[in-house]
């Protein structure tokens, strides 16, 4: 009997991270999440004979490949994220904040496909009149586009068979619901079911399905973590509301490089793709200014040459405020403490604020030696010679680490005129017409930044 009552006692899983409880919990005891421990109670059946195949193995090398090639979207930086676009059965799910412009994008995407075939666009948290509204500002019409406003998975199917779309568009697939699950829309449940229905059919039929996800306050794609593994192509649309740029980053990817950065200004006509996205990222002054220091950043396999900008000034407070915007704050700690410790730079009694210029965000150790340079001009009042780019990771014993794709970042800071760098050493190929300063510590870095100058006696005396 106490077998019997361990085999029938209900076993409960957590939908995000997997992890077991004996007991129903309200949150899941690894990865703290509320409301995704669910009860997988089943009986579970062991299969030893042999069954139907779907169909019958074959040599890898007489697979047919076709049905696989990649078609383009029509949106060339979409294309360049997707690694040459969207492959026919292939499930891309694309994420992003409210209002950041996923809807627009997609409904661009929709019609330029819909000029060589079908797209199917199904809406489930606008009407099509909306819909219809924003396609004729951005000039999305087409006669090969349709339209639907559905919540019900069922209904979605049902338009699946009398369209007969190349393309389907769900936004969002949140907001759909099976009638067949318990639970409000936009659960884990439904989110699951929903999710695995569309991708069960658009492998069945070859049809390429674009499904837009919402995220949470912490940027994390919302619903249950194995949507992520279901799909085939994983994209984060990202931009400052207040900003015009727009940056779709690859996650995931089964058909290419899963680090690509496609990116986007967003205009009153639509998104336009911008394939030379540097110039958004500069402020052009006739004369240098303290505090500002030019850098370059690699996204994807894309250089962005960007500003970092910061200013120092007299605290009141016992505790100075470290300000950030576009940087990771314990990033820029990090590099504010290397400064006063070992180049001498006295912050203790100081605010900082450093930020970016354009509304990128930049996480990489490259952008270091940058920002160092940048705080050391604002806290001394002292601009930065004009054409200088500096690239560099900071490490806590003040050395200056080489980073990856240095060359690469040269000849795109070459290409838009700067003239000097300060790198590592062993920069590699250096562009022609190009001075390079290779240092080893961060003091030596600050000493190239102001040749011969007095006023600024880095690591010469305790502030």
């Amino acid at each position: 009997m106490a077998k019997a009552a361990a085999r029938d006692r209900p076993a409960y899983r957590c939908a995000e991270c997997g992890w077991h409880s004996a007991q129903w919990v309200g949150r899941c005891g690894e990865c703290q999440a509320w409301g995704t421990v669910e009860d997988t109670t089943a009986v579970v059946v062991r299969t030893t004979s042999a069954g139907p195949v779907s169909a019958a193995a074959r040599p890898i090398g007489e697979v047919d490949v076709e049905a696989a090639r990649s078609r383009s979207c029509g949106v060339p930086e979409l294309d360049r994220v997707l690694g040459g676009g969207l492959v026919p059965g292939a499930v891309l799910l694309l994420a992003g904040e409210p209002g950041v412009g996923k809807s627009t994008l997609l409904l661009e995407v929709a019609a330029r496909f819909a000029e060589e075939g079908r797209a199917l666009y199904v809406t489930g948290e606008e009407s099509t009149a909306q819909v219809r509204l924003r396609a004729d500002r951005i000039g999305a019409v087409r006669d090969g586009l349709f339209l639907a406003a559905e919540t019900d998975l069922a209904a979605v199917l049902g338009h699946l068979d009398a369209v007969r779309p190349d393309l389907l568009v769900v936004d969002s697939v949140q907001a759909v619901s099976s009638a067949q699950v318990d639970g409000a829309p936009g659960n884990v449940s439904q989110v699951r079911e929903v999710a695995a229905a569309l991708i069960r059919v658009a492998k069945e039929r070859g049809i390429a399905t674009v499904l837009v996800g919402h995220v949470t306050k912490d940027g994390s794609i919302a619903g249950p973590r194995v949507l992520e593994h279901l799909v085939d192509v994983v994209l984060h649309f990202e931009g400052d509301r207040h900003s015009r740029l727009r940056m779709v980053r690859g996650v995931k990817n089964r058909y290419g490089a899963s680090d690509e950065v496609g990116c986007f200004e967003l205009t009153d006509v639509g998104i336009v793709g911008l394939p030379d996205p540097s110039g958004l990222f500069l402020t052009r002054q006739e004369e240098p200014v303290p505090g500002t220091c030019v850098t370059v950043t690699v996204e994807g396999r894309r250089p962005l040459v960007a500003e970092l900008q910061a200013l120092v000034a007299a605290s009141p407070l016992a505790n100075p405020r470290r300000t950030t915007n576009g940087l990771d704050s314990s990033r820029v700690a990090m590099v504010l403490a290397v400064l006063e410790r070992r180049a001498r730079v006295g912050l203790m009694t100081h605010d900082v604020y450093a930020a970016t210029v354009g509304g990128v965000r930049i996480t990489e150790p490259a952008i270091d030696l940058a920002l160092a340079l940048a705080v050391a001009s604002a806290k001394q009042d002292q601009p930065l010679p004009a054409g200088l780019v500096a690239i560099g990771e900071v490490g806590l014993a003040g050395e200056i680490r080489s980073v990856t794709g240095v060359a690469t970042r040269l000849a795109e800071a070459a290409r838009l005129g700067f003239t000097t760098a300060v790198v590592p050493t062993d920069p590699g190929v250096v562009p022609a017409g190009m001075r390079v300063i290779e240092v080893r510590d961060l003091v030596g870095a600050l000493r190239a930044a102001w040749p011969g100058a007095t006023v600024i006696p880095f690591a010469s005396r305790a502030h």
